[in-house]
């Protein structure tokens, strides 16, 4: 009886040291005037964002184009997140953030940094033909893994614990002008993927202003140390695109917003995620269907997308 209940714990252990994690991507669009005059106020696109990363609840997602106002708004509204991060123009609070939001009761935090996409990584500064200053953050975390039921009773003292999973998390956002600066950027990420992560779990997401087809896409893909999650995942949900112009009719194949996943990371799932919200329109009109019971009335609205990216989402197994 101890033998079955010693190999029960042993399978409890391994199934706990390769549980999987749900990782994401947003581009969450920058605040400002001309936004907000067409009707994407930041104000409600925050609360449709927040609503939805909540609901998905990863333990670690990147964010693009985050102002330092938009970062403390999504800070309250997240539930039980914290970041790390500054914004690329100063290295401190000015201009856009690319920051790591992480789950503060599945995570820890153990080392983190950031690198500018430029000839000169160490400081904020314009690289090679770029129209805005570049950012990368990084951080090295550990999973905090639940302790099986004996091991909480103290019993089988001396069965395996489960191991520790530390892995690498990038962000980033490169240029959406300078081709030679998104070529440069690439191979200046990849070199420092090897030297910091050191051959350690990594997942580097953000926005790359590049799609699938292009050639600067490749440089991550046949790096030897990265693959695209999208063409390693068992399970895809991708009807659309990343980026959409703020436009819920537009459609395109092209993926602009990646998760880069180390070569023997299982991936299970990806998905891009085409929610929208609506808000109401001039015409103020009740409506009524044939189709549906009488008791149920339609106002006509606009549909609106919180970001003019969608998000992207993937359930991911880390393996050493």
């Amino acid at each position: 009886m101890k033998k079955l209940l010693l190999f029960a714990l042993i399978v409890a252990s391994l199934q706990l040291s390769a549980q999987q994690m749900l990782v994401g991507s947003y581009n969450i669009r920058y605040k400002n005037w001309n936004d907000s005059v067409q009707g994407d106020q930041w104000s409600k696109r925050c609360q449709v964002i927040c609503d939805q990363l909540n609901f998905m609840a990863p333990e670690i997602f990147g964010a693009q184009e985050v102002l330092h106002g938009q970062l403390q708004d999504m800070l309250k509204a997240l539930d039980r997140y914290a970041y790390i991060g500054v914004g690329r123009d100063d290295g401190k609070e000015a201009g856009e953030y690319e920051p790591v939001f992480y789950r503060k009761d599945k995570l820890t935090l153990l080392d983190h940094g950031d690198f500018w996409l430029s000839e000169t990584p160490d400081k904020p500064g314009l690289g090679w033909d770029a129209a805005c200053i570049r950012l990368c953050t990084w951080g090295k975390f550990q999973r905090i893994l639940p302790v099986p039921e004996p091991h909480r009773r103290g019993l089988f003292r001396r069965a395996p614990q489960p191991q520790p999973q530390v892995f690498y998390f990038f962000n980033l956002h490169m240029d959406h002008v300078g081709v030679v600066a998104r070529r440069e950027a690439a191979k200046l990420v990849v070199a420092k993927v090897r030297e910091i992560a050191q051959g350690a779990p990594v997942f580097i997401t953000g926005d790359f202003n590049v799609d699938q087809d292009n050639e600067i896409y490749t440089i991550f893909t046949q790096s030897g140390i990265l693959k695209d999650s999208y063409d390693a995942a068992r399970i895809r949900f991708a009807e659309n695109g990343t980026f959409n112009a703020f436009k819920t009719e537009y459609y395109t194949t092209s993926r602009i917003d990646h998760v880069f996943v180390s070569p023997n990371t299982q991936v299970e799932a990806y998905g891009v995620l085409t929610n929208s919200y609506w808000t109401p329109d001039a015409v103020d009109e009740t409506l009524k269907s044939s189709d549906a019971p009488q008791e149920i009335s339609f106002d006509n609205h606009i549909r609106r997308n919180p970001s003019d990216h969608y998000p992207v989402f993937v359930k991911a197994t880390l393996c050493y």
